[in-house]
């Protein structure tokens, strides 16, 4: 089946022979980047939702590692089902944010999605996945910098700056680039 003008990729037609191994070679050769995918949920107050992890120190924004063949989109809507329980859209695209290596991590580019404003009572009734998450938290923006990594804290602050953009932000390392400013 067709994807928007797109052939699709299982089928092979005789253009395509002879292509298999060359696009086998450069998928093995070529860089690929790791893709994170986050939501942005704030409550009636101003506060965002943070997630409390097992894994790491710092709490993060809801999301995660898009899978292969996954969107940011799809992944940011299945991680916040997986880990919170509940089934939240996405509303607007806020950032993409190219993140240099970090405690060990090679870079990567995050999206970060605005999934909406809900009132302060949501996080009564999650249901928190217990292997990747302890608990969920209310924090003022100005807070952030006290319970995230300094990139995220950066990032947030950033895209709540001056409002909401009317177009996503173009972030390296949380900020706007030299050659964009």
């Amino acid at each position: 089946m067709a994807d928007r003008g797109r052939p699709d990729p299982s089928s092979k037609g005789a253009a395509d022979s002879g292509r298999g191994s060359h696009v086998h070679f450069l998928n093995a050769k070529l860089p690929r980047k790791r893709n994170i995918a986050q939501g942005l949920l704030r409550n009636e107050d101003g506060e965002i939702l943070l997630c409390e992890l097992t894994y790491k120190s710092e709490w993060d924004l809801p999301g995660g590692v898009v899978d292969p063949r996954e969107s940011p989109a799809a992944c940011v809507v299945r991680e916040i089902t997986e880990e919170l329980g509940v089934a939240l859209g996405i509303e607007s695209l806020l950032a993409v944010n190219w993140l240099p290596p970090w405690r060990g991590w090679d870079d990567a580019v995050l999206f970060l999605f605005g999934v909406g404003v809900v009132p302060r009572s949501f996080t009564d009734d999650l249901t928190l996945l217990p292997r990747e998450i302890k608990g969920v938290h209310w924090v003022a923006p100005e807070a952030l910098v006290d319970h995230v990594a300094p990139y995220t804290a950066r990032m947030v602050e950033q895209v709540l700056e001056g409002g909401r953009p009317a177009y996503p932000m173009y972030l390296e390392n949380s900020e706007v680039p030299a050659s964009l400013q």
